[in-house]
């Protein structure tokens, strides 16, 4: 159906718009008002320009708001293919989306120096809807105090909370799970909105939770001081266990491909998708004011390079690793580095690739005696094809209509005496250090045949800040990749205990007859020396990166783009993507969208244009 509906949309030629898989096939008759690099997410990118996708690919939310607008002509250049496949809208399946993968940019990182020198692979996603076509789909907001704090520290008010929440509700379609159940006590309806294009869910049809999740939830009544149960993490406080949230509609992956670029908006005479083309730089085309107008971009490193000019903007989506990378390339960075690789600097911003910021932990994991946890789906094919069968049936019905990352979620403090040694680095008392996602399995195939139950140890409020740089003045290879996790005595520190917490939630009594005993050697770490020694060992940087072109105030001179998110020093070039917020927010997976200025919705850009 998909492939017949690309071909309709093909041969449709400039009477509607297509999604197109080589420059060849773009009418040369078109013009441009707006020129959008890459799909890639923003986390909590909620606003008044809807760029909520949970996870989403801010860029496609870019060119349907614009495109809502007739007169306005959009050109999405996406980097990779489309997301075809049932791994790519079985929610289940978001396992079987690894590394090494060919919709993926197969990223490694540089050696990090603060988890025992290790190289550690890093996937991001190198398609249409990028990282929301393929990540675990948790949606999870933060907290308000950290969106204030975007507010504080940007001098605009339209990044507060107050200012968000209508449009996270807005770009929501909140959906029933796929197995009807009763959901009274498992979310806040005053908080989530119901008419939007992102679908939101619940877990449905839930396989051998029966012991699982009201042995989960009798941890909130053994322990209510570190583990209180939250109705709703997604109300602007998170701290505490409740039920996980999913970008899920119908039983099937909600992503900023399928909301945002679905069949009744690719069909606008004004919104092109060229698919397969990497951006390689952005090309100043004036010098008062400095503009970057014209696009540069090729199939690959042997392909011909094509260039296409903007009338109006060019809006970079590329995400926080290649976003600064292109930056870079294009003259753009600081300028004694680009002067180190013989690129002539165009505009110096020396904080372009500084200041990024990423989550840290590793999964703390049980062997359980239960025999019917989610590993029974991965150790056994015919299970698995059955109920593959099921949810082929019923449309998105099933167990794998549902995201096999958690099924709960909880978001915790530090102890406050580890704030007499050193600063809190979270936006409030509100704000959690650390998060956690206990969950009936491994969330993979294992070559044992065991059974698990797993619960993650991760820092959400990092104080270490790496870089991202160029490794060479080809476009194609990909950048040095310094994440510089664990690098600071407080990092260390708080991930400690952290695993503390974590391994204290699956000591209670809650679990007795459950757990049989570890699956590594972590309980033989007592000592805080051990505890540290083990997370060095264990530990990895997550997918929810940031900061590498961070936001300031207007007229400041650090950062990488003012409030708007116009690119500073430079006019009609703008950065949407999660490259631009300056702290990484305490919240999970990739399924954020920070909210955008208000400067940059469709009023807003109708206004400027008209």
């Amino acid at each position: 159906m998909l492939s017949r509906c690309l071909s309709l949309l093909l041969s449709a030629g400039t009477a509607l718009g297509a999604i197109y898989t080589s420059f060849p096939q773009l009418p040369t008759e078109l013009i441009f008002d707006f020129i959008v690099v890459g799909g890639a997410p923003l986390p909590y990118l909620a606003t008044k320009l809807e760029l909520h996708a949970a996870g989403g690919g801010a860029g496609n939310v870019v060119a349907n708001r614009l495109t809502e607008n007739p007169a306005f002509s959009v050109l999405v250049l996406e980097a990779g293919p489309l997301p075809e496949g049932l791994n790519y809208s079985v929610p289940f399946f978001q396992s079987y989306l690894r590394y090494p993968n060919p919709r993926d940019w197969n990223y490694t990182t540089a050696p990090l120096t603060g988890i025992n020198n290790q190289v550690q692979q890093y996937p991001r996603g190198r398609l249409l809807g990028g990282c929301t076509s393929m990540n675990g789909m948790q949606y999870v907001r933060g907290p308000n105090s950290d969106y204030n704090r975007y507010a504080r520290v940007t001098g605009d008010p339209g990044w507060s909370w107050d200012s968000m929440l209508h449009y996270f509700k807005k770009s929501e379609h909140w959906t029933p799970p796929t197995d009807g159940h009763k959901t009274t006590g498992q979310f806040d309806p005053a908080v989530h909105g119901f008419n939007g294009l992102v679908g939101v869910s619940l877990s449905g049809s839930p396989l051998g939770l029966s012991e699982f999740i009201p042995r989960s939830l009798q941890v909130t009544q053994e322990l209510p001081d570190q583990f209180p149960f939250n109705l709703d993490y997604n109300s602007g406080t998170p701290i505490g266990l409740g039920w996980s949230q999913n970008t899920i509609k119908n039983g099937k992956r909600s992503s900023s491909y399928t909301s945002y670029l679905a069949p009744e908006f690719i069909a606008r005479p004004n919104l092109h998708v060229l698919l397969n083309s990497q951006v390689t730089r952005i090309i100043q085309t004036s010098q008062s004011p400095k503009r970057f107008m014209t696009v540069e971009f090729a199939e690959n490193r042997e392909g011909s390079r094509h260039r296409l000019t903007a009338s109006k903007e060019v809006v970079i989506s590329a995400g926080a690793l290649e976003t600064p990378k292109l930056l870079l390339n294009s003259g753009i960075g600081d300028e004694t580095a680009l002067r180190s690789f013989g690129i002539q600097t165009l505009v110096d911003l020396p904080d372009v690739g500084k200041n990024l910021s990423v989550h840290v932990g590793f999964s703390v994991n049980f062997f359980t005696n239960s025999t019917d946890t989610q590993d029974s789906i991965y150790l056994n094919e015919t299970l698995r094809n059955m109920l593959l069968d099921e949810w082929i049936a019923t449309d998105g019905g099933g167990v794998l209509g549902w995201s096999s990352s958690t099924q709960l979620s909880h978001w915790n403090r530090l102890p406050d005496s580890l704030f007499e040694t050193f600063p809190d680095p979270s936006s409030g008392p509100d704000s959690p250090h650390c998060g956690a996602g206990p969950s009936d399995g491994l969330n993979s195939a294992t070559s044992s045949g065991a059974h698990f139950i797993s619960a993650m140890a991760s820092l959400v409020t990092p104080t270490s800040r790496g870089t991202i740089s160029l490794n060479t003045t080809d476009p194609f290879d990909q950048p040095i990749i310094d994440m510089a996790s664990l690098t600071t005595d407080f990092d260390i520190a708080a991930l400690r205990e952290a695993m503390k917490l974590s391994l204290l939630f699956l000591s209670t009594p809650a679990w007795d007859g459950y757990i049989l005993g570890p699956a590594n050697n972590i309980t033989n770490a007592t000592s805080d020396a051990d505890l540290e020694a083990y997370a060095r060992a264990h530990s990895a940087p997550n997918a929810h990166v940031v900061g590498t072109a961070s936001m300031s105030p207007r007229g400041a001179d650090w950062g990488v783009v003012d409030p708007d998110l116009l690119v500073k020093g430079v006019a009609q070039l703008r950065i949407v993507d999660a490259s631009i917020l300056p702290y990484v927010l305490p919240a999970n997976k990739v399924t954020w969208l920070p909210p955008l200025k208000p400067a940059t919705t469709l009023p807003s850009f109708s206004r400027r244009w008209a």
